[in-house]
């Protein structure tokens, strides 16, 4: 059903990677959301008038908040789905992660006014008439919101969307709440005992955490996260598979919106190469990180010594010795200039995010142990921060 709801509705399907095609698939979970919630919502409705159940009720509007989550949805594509213009040239897809965002406040909002409704039902419970329609409702309420739970899941890890997985979160904690309720309402009428405050108050608290776990997997892109490991593993080989670049550093990845990354790094290249031949090679990495994984690319090219013997020794030492400062640690850009009296040793050590250490004290520690280790040597160095 789902693959035959995509290949109907979703043209070029298969390019999740273009923000046209993301934007159908967006279009296509809100209009899927809005039609069954309402009309769950219009069920539970007059199901919980049936009844008098204060969890029938407020189920029924949790429905009908998921069909405002899913109107967001659909407009937050929409509006992601725009073009660059002058005042926004890295595009509009951040605000696919804003709609998540909202959607996961409109499920905190449901929850807070659920469990306040609860708590009073709690203190002044109410008999709740046992209706087989009911019953019947709620069931197909389940399967409905499992099945729902399912299309947004694959259809949000199909196109890497934080706002469908957040949509689906919340179908997955519904079926959790009207489970609830269902249990609550057969408890009632077989048992003789009045526990649908305690029931909503339950739910409330799933639809609360489904909300927070949903607001922070939104909120993260929106701060900045750290780039995915495979990610950068695989660039890195992509890079070093190409003979004219040795090494690569300063790697740094920027997240614009789904489908509008950008990345930049350093590539080393020997500095005997020919020029003309090293760009051509840089150029045409950029153009394979660009097909290969859509991230446009900017690589600043850096030249290294790599026929000097002694450049080599001294630069496996200062590694050495930086490592033993933090084993994390790397060095780049390593050169020696040499003077009649003094050598300066010039390089740039690259610092994980992580390192408790401050830059006075790292700069304090390298410089101690590199003269201690090279007498006579100035050393010159500069600190980068990690952000992978």
């Amino acid at each position: 059903m789902i693959e035959f709801l995509v290949r109907h509705f979703v043209r070029d399907y298969q390019q999740v990677q273009d923000p046209a095609v993301r934007e159908r698939y967006g279009v296509l979970s809100g209009g899927v959301g809005i039609c069954l919630n309402l009309l769950l919502s219009l069920g539970k409705f007059f199901a919980g008038l049936l009844s008098g159940s204060i969890a029938v009720t407020a189920d029924a509007f949790n429905n009908l908040s998921d069909a405002g989550s899913s109107v967001v949805t659909l407009v937050g594509f929409k509006l992601a789905g725009q073009k660059p213009d002058d005042g926004h040239p890295f595009g509009h897809g951040r605000i696919e992660y804003l709609a998540g965002l909202l959607v996961s406040l409109l499920i905190l909002m449901v929850g807070v006014e659920l469990g306040k409704t609860s708590i009073e039902k709690i203190f002044h419970p109410e008999a709740v008439d046992f209706s087989l329609i009911t019953v019947v409702i709620l069931i197909c309420s389940i399967l409905v919101k499992l099945w729902m739970s399912l299309f947004n899941r694959r259809l949000g890890r199909r196109i890497h969307s934080a706002a469908m997985e957040a949509t689906a979160t919340d179908s997955l904690s519904d079926v959790v709440a009207t489970s609830a309720v269902l249990v609550g309402t057969l408890v009632g009428h077989f048992a003789q005992v009045s526990i649908d405050g305690w029931i909503g108050a339950v739910v409330a608290i799933f639809i609360l955490r489904a909300g927070w776990g949903a607001a922070k997997d939104t909120l993260n892109p929106l701060l900045g996260t750290a780039p995915d490991p495979e990610l950068v593993k695989e660039i890195q080989q992509l890079v070093l598979s190409h003979q004219q670049v040795v090494g690569m550093h300063d790697l740094v990845i920027h997240d614009y919106g789904p489908g509008r990354r950008m990345c930049s790094f350093h590539a080393e290249v020997p500095e005997g190469n020919d020029i003309m031949e090293a760009h051509d090679a840089i150029d045409h990495i950029e153009r394979e990180i660009q097909e290969k994984f859509g991230i446009e690319t900017t690589v600043h090219m850096d030249p290294i010594a790599t026929g000097d013997s002694e450049v080599t020794r001294l630069r496996d030492q200062v590694r050495e010795l930086v490592r033993e400062v933090d084993p994390d640690m790397s060095i780049h850009d390593f050169r020696v200039t040499r003077g009649p009296l003094h050598s300066n040793l010039i390089f740039d050590v690259l610092v994980p995010h992580r390192c408790r250490l401050r830059d006075e004290e790292i700069r304090r520690r390298i410089t101690e142990a590199v003269q201690k280790t090279v007498p006579g040597c100035f050393v010159v160095l500069q600190l980068d921060r990690s952000y992978v």
